[in-house]
C-alpha cells in the first residue's frame, strides 16, 4: 500500500453540521436527515459539507441526564464493536449499521461523519468478545483504569498488547464499510481546564493519549477509505505540534465551548496563541458554533436559542473565519432564523476561512483586539476589529497601518458598507467590524 498523506484530506478547514449542541446524546435519524437536507438545499454552495452524528448513537435510552452514569447500555456486534441503536436510527437495523444513512447523505452531495470514544465498550470486556483477526478477547487487551472523566462506559485499551491495535483496525474496517468520511475522536486530546461562563478555570481535565491517537491514525491510514480525523476535547501544548500534525487533521484548542461571552473572550486568547500553527491540512479547532436553536442541547437548558447576542454571534463567526478554524454548526438548522442563516451564507466572510493566510492577532489592549489576514490568491487584505468592552466604542481606522499597502477604501463584510480607509468606526459592545481592503 502506498504511503497515506492525511494532509490531503482536509486542505481547507472542514465545514459542516454536528448534532451535539442541539440534540446532545439523543439525536435521531430523522433529525440528522432533516439537517442534511437543509445543508444540501441552503448551505452546500457556500462550502458546508459534513454531517456528523455525535456521542451515544450506540446507546439505547441515553439522554443528557444519564449518559455520564457508569456502564450505560450500549449495543455491540460479535466483535465488540459499537453499532447504531435501531430505535434512534431505524435504517441501521439487521446489521446495516450506518451505511444506509451515509448513503443518503452522500446522495445529497455531502459527507458523513461520526463521533467515537477512545477505548473498548464495557459490554465487550464483560462478554469477552473476540477481537477480529486475533486469538484474543476484549478483556485481554484492556483494563479498568484511566477512564474518561465524563463518559464511563468504555475501558482503556492496553497498547502493551498487540490486540489493542487490532481492535482499532477492526472498527475502522467497519466504518469504512459504512462509508464514513469524518471521525470526531473524543477523550484523546489533552485538556487542562473546565471553564466557568466567565472564562475562569474550575478544574483539570485529561492527558494527551499518545497510544490511542497513533493507533487511530494508523487504522485510518490502513482502512482503505480517507477519513478526516478530528481529536477532542482540547487544550494541548503547542510544543506537541508535530505530533498533532502527523496524526490528526484538526484538534481542539479548548474544552467544550459554549455560548457565554466570557468563554468567547477566553477563546480569543487561545486563537491568538494557536494562529502561528495554522497549516494546510492540519487545523487548530476553536470548537463548534453554538448558534441558532438548540432543542435538547447539552448546556444552558432545553428548548432554547443561543445565549449570544447578534453582535456576539457576528463576532464569533468573524473570529473563527480570521483564525481559519473548522466550522461545525451546532444548532438545529430547520429551526434557525434568517439572521443565523445569514451568518452561515456570507460568502465574503467565509472566503477568509477558505483561502486566507498570515492570519494573526495584530493588536490588543483592554478595549479592542485587531486581527489581520491576507488572501492567498490576490492582494486583498482583511482586518477584524473586535470590541471586547461592554459599551459601544469608536475605533480610528488607519487601514494602511495593518495591511501593509496603500488602500483608499475598505468594505465592511457584514453591513456591506464601503468605507474610507481612514475613518472613525463605531463598534457595538461585544461587536466587530470585519473589513476587506
Amino acid at each position: 500500500m502506498s504511503k497515506v498523506n492525511i494532509s490531503e484530506w482536509a486542505k481547507r478547514p472542514p465545514m459542516g453540521w454536528n448534532s451535539w449542541d442541539c440534540f446532545s446524546v439523543s439525536v435521531t435519524e430523522d433529525e440528522v436527515r432533516q439537517n442534511a437536507d437543509f445543508v444540501a438545499k441552503n448551505l452546500k454552495e457556500f462550502g458546508w459539507e459534513y454531517i456528523v452524528v455525535d456521542l451515544a448513537w450506540f446507546a439505547p435510552g441515553a439522554d443528557h441526564t444519564n449518559y455520564k452514569n457508569d456502564n450505560i447500555p450500549q449495543l455491540i456486534d460479535e466483535y465488540g464493536r459499537l453499532i447504531p441503536d435501531p430505535e434512534k436510527f431505524p435504517s441501521s437495523a439487521n446489521g446495516a449499521g450506518f451505511k444506509p444513512l451515509a448513503d443518503y447523505v452522500h446522495s445529497l452531495g455531502l459527507k458523513f461523519g461520526i463521533h467515537i470514544m477512545r477505548g473498548i465498550p464495557v459490554q465487550a470486556v464483560e462478554a469477552k468478545s473476540p477481537v477480529k483477526g486475533t486469538a484474543l478477547t476484549a478483556d485481554q487487551i484492556s483494563y479498568d483504569r484511566e477512564r474518561c472523566p465524563w463518559y464511563n462506559s468504555l475501558r482503556t485499551l492496553n497498547f502493551a498488547e498487540g490486540g489493542a491495535q487490532s481492535y482499532y483496525d477492526s472498527i475502522f474496517e467497519l466504518y469504512a464499510s459504512w462509508g464514513v468520511d469524518y471521525i470526531k475522536a473524543d477523550d484523546l486530546n489533552a485538556w487542562h481546564e473546565v471553564n466557568n461562563s466567565d472564562g475562569s478555570p474550575t478544574g483539570t481535565g485529561s492527558p494527551y493519549r499518545i497510544d490511542d491517537i497513533e493507533g487511530i491514525h494508523q487504522s485510518i491510514s490502513n482502512c482503505g477509505r480517507p477519513m478526516v480525523l478530528s481529536i477532542s476535547p482540547g487544550g494541548p501544548e503547542t510544543t506537541i505540534i508535530n505530533h498533532l500534525r502527523k496524526h490528526a487533521n484538526l484538534w481542539r484548542i479548548s474544552a467544550d465551548f459554549w455560548d457565554e461571552w466570557g468563554s468567547l473572550k477566553k477563546q480569543m486568547e487561545r486563537c491568538a496563541t494557536w494562529a502561528p500553527f495554522i497549516k494546510e491540512g492540519h487545523w487548530p479547532d476553536a470548537d463548534m458554533l453554538p448558534l441558532g436553536y438548540m432543542p435538547r442541547g447539552e448546556s444552558g437548558g432545553q428548548e432554547r436559542n443561543t445565549n449570544f447576542t447578534k453582535d456576539e454571534q457576528t463576532t464569533l463567526i468573524s473570529l473563527w473565519c480570521m483564525f481559519r478554524s473548522p466550522l461545525m454548526f451546532g444548532g438545529n438548522l430547520p429551526q434557525c432564523d434568517a439572521f443565523t442563516i445569514g451568518l452561515l451564507t456570507n460568502a465574503e466572510a467565509l472566503e477568509i476561512n477558505r483561502n486566507s493566510c498570515n492570519n494573526k492577532q495584530a493588536f490588543k489592549d483592554d478595549k479592542c483586539i485587531v486581527w489581520t489576514a491576507e488572501d492567498s490568491q490576490s492582494d486583498v487584505r482583511y482586518i477584524a476589529i473586535f470590541n471586547i468592552t461592554d459599551e459601544p466604542m469608536i475605533f480610528d481606522l488607519e487601514a494602511e497601518k495593518y495591511v501593509g499597502k496603500s488602500v483608499d477604501t475598505a468594505k465592511d463584510l457584514w453591513s456591506k458598507d464601503e468605507l474610507s480607509a481612514q475613518t472613525s468606526l463605531e463598534i457595538n459592545a461585544h461587536g466587530v467590524r470585519l473589513l476587506k481592503c
